[in-house]
């Protein structure tokens, strides 16, 4: 089964089932065929290196207004969305139309920057829990030099909203308690997970 009819399957009847009170708007065709497309691109980049989980990505589409889910947890063996939460995009990538966002890899931006990356180790930092992300691509190679890094904050909220949520520094910034699963996920993977910011 082509994995574009795999999303369709999914997205018919697997979105809502992590927040059953949560009601879960289902993917379009323009966001299935995009995310299908960062599918195959993690894939190629994983099966190139041999140094990455071949067993689960993170994505995240950063074209999907900020009050909804974008934020997917995929199992890259069965072709399907294990889980899925809301993320912030960076204040800097802001534009003077709301939804519209703009992306930078410069220092002090505070925009979210596009591309592939690896989630390092954790570490201790004003936000708690958090993960040192290195980019992979020439569009995110200032992540460790900007401290870009994936990390909870208490004022992003758990439920889709119809408006947007709370901005951060560039870092993809969740809510605790989607933190909390992707930290049991990052902790128990024996090699660095790929995570990959799309628009």
């Amino acid at each position: 089964m082509k994995l574009f009819n795999i999303l369709l399957f999914v997205t018919a009847t697997f979105f809502g089932n992590p927040n059953p009170n949560n009601k879960i708007e289902t993917l379009s065709d323009t966001e299935i065929e995009r995310f299908n497309n960062q599918v195959t691109e993690v894939k190629a980049l994983i099966n190139a290196s041999g140094a990455y989980n071949t067993k689960i990505a993170f994505l995240v589409d950063m074209r999907i207004k900020s009050g909804k889910n974008r934020f997917f947890v995929y199992d890259l063996v069965n072709d399907k969305i294990l889980d899925q939460g809301l993320v912030a995009n960076g204040s800097g990538s802001e534009t003077a139309v709301r939804g519209d966002l703009k992306f930078s890899n410069e220092p002090n931006s505070n925009c979210t920057s596009l591309g592939n990356y690896t989630i390092g180790k954790s570490y201790k930092g004003m936000f708690g829990k958090s993960y040192k992300l290195s980019g992979l691509d020439p569009t995110n190679s200032n992540a460790l030099k900007r401290a870009i890094v994936l990390h909870s904050y208490s004022a992003v909220p758990e439920e889709e909203q119809d408006h947007y949520i709370a901005l951060s520094h560039g870092c993809p910034m969740v809510n605790e308690i989607f933190f909390k699963k992707l930290e049991k996920i990052i902790d128990a993977s024996k090699s660095n997970i790929v995570l990959n910011i799309y628009y």
